[in-house]
């Protein structure tokens, strides 16, 4: 999967984010490697759309703003083609789509800023990764 460099030097990668109805909407997310405890995290906004069901409310992480309480929804996601449910971060202060460093587990992360190369390949069998 092609990624691409941001103005400032930020990871983006495109996945696609499959409602319950099974819409798909395709969205650049920010690789975020502080975010070290989840797959994806979205605003609570962006959930009403998507409907995913709620697995565990009012769940207290420590982010880079302090303390902030979030709720771990079943998400349907395509990345890299393959599609998957995933655990999934809701919060009101998520600032834009983050994917965690967790990807790093099952994805091998090969950047060459000189020569503009981002990208993320499998390197184990993609699954459902809710737990």
């Amino acid at each position: 999967m092609l990624g691409k460099f941001g103005n400032n030097g930020e990871l983006f990668f495109e996945i696609e984010l499959v409602t319950v109805t099974g819409e798909k909407f395709l969205v650049e997310t920010l690789l975020d490697t502080g975010f070290t405890t989840g797959w994806l995290a979205i605003n609570s906004q962006d959930l009403e759309a998507l409907q995913w069901p709620l697995v565990a409310p009012d769940i207290e992480m420590k982010t880079a703003k302090g303390n902030e309480t979030f709720d771990i929804h079943q998400g349907l996601i395509i990345i890299d083609g393959e599609q998957m449910t995933i655990p999934v971060h809701v919060g009101q202060e998520v600032p834009e789509f983050l994917i965690g460093s967790q990807w790093l587990e099952i994805m091998e992360l090969t950047v060459n800023k000189p020569e503009q190369i981002l990208k993320l390949s499998k390197i184990v069998q993609m699954k459902n990764l809710s737990r």
